[in-house]
């Protein structure tokens, strides 16, 4: 019998989870459906939400899933503690594949904060910068927290350059430039990007990986300070920090269920 294993996905790290395993296994690649263009990885996909944890507990039931791979951004905590839940529910194994974040090093200026509302209130109170007095209403910032959460940021007299997949919905800041782009980035097109926009602080979420981490070279290299929003708690679950590690788990739970 074919093992059948659900990814929960969306990300860079999903597709190539599913490339490594299509054919070995039967897998489906659950996509939220928030990006109107997806990058669809191989095997079958589903798009959209399974109803909340007794959803899922349901559907994995019907499609008679052996394992379930988290592999959803790190601020999808919502999604993880219900595939947390559901599986413990359902008795079916849960590995979450979940990139390391990223680490400050010399040179950087970053301020942490807890949360998106943390983050506006942090710049709300901008002590200025090198090209800006304290006090100035006009700090220029550089938004790459996704189109979802500038809500956030609507009430600041800032200007904005928001770089997203997809264009925002309101409720957004007044004076707001949009960007539509798709990472990976460079970091000479991240530094092109600081200096024609003459941007003072950048706001991240600490997503990790390596398909935006050139923004906080370009930030390091012209003293740019950033502002980085931590991670929301996740369920203690096993973890994989790489696909390569996703794939053993798969091979080694199913006692020899892996077809070869």
């Amino acid at each position: 019998m074919t093992t059948r294993v659900l990814v929960l996905g969306g990300t860079g790290e999903a597709r190539r989870l599913a490339e490594a395993l299509v054919g070995r296994v039967h897998v489906v690649s659950s996509l939220a459906g928030r990006v109107r263009e997806p990058l669809l990885p191989p095997g079958e996909v589903r798009v959209g939400g399974f109803g909340g944890a007794a959803g899922l507990a349901d559907w994995l039931r019907a499609e008679r899933i052996d394992a379930v791979v988290d592999a959803t951004h790190p601020f999808a905590a919502v999604m993880s503690w219900s595939a947390a839940t559901a599986t413990a529910e359902v008795g079916v194994p849960l590995l979450a594949l979940r990139r390391p974040g990223w680490t400050e090093g010399p040179g950087d200026v970053w301020h942490r904060v807890p949360t998106l509302t943390a983050a506006a209130e942090a710049l709300s109170t901008w002590p200025g910068t090198p090209t800006r007095p304290a006090g100035a209403p006009a700090l220029r910032v550089f938004l790459t927290t996704g189109r979802k959460e500038v809500g956030a940021f609507a009430d600041l007299p800032h200007w904005f350059l928001l770089r997203s997949v997809d264009p925002p919905e309101p409720p957004t800041p007044a004076r707001l430039t949009v960007v539509l782009d798709r990472g990976p980035f460079t970091v000479a097109g991240e530094l092109d990007l600081l200096r024609e926009h003459a941007i003072d602080v950048l706001v991240t979420k600490d997503s990790g990986g390596d398909q935006t981490v050139a923004k906080l070279a370009a930030a390091r290299e012209l003293g740019v300070p950033v502002v980085v929003v931590d991670r929301p708690a996740v369920p203690d679950t096993p973890v994989a920090a790489t696909v390569a590690e996703a794939v053993t788990w798969v091979e080694s739970f199913g006692g020899g269920m892996i077809q070869g």
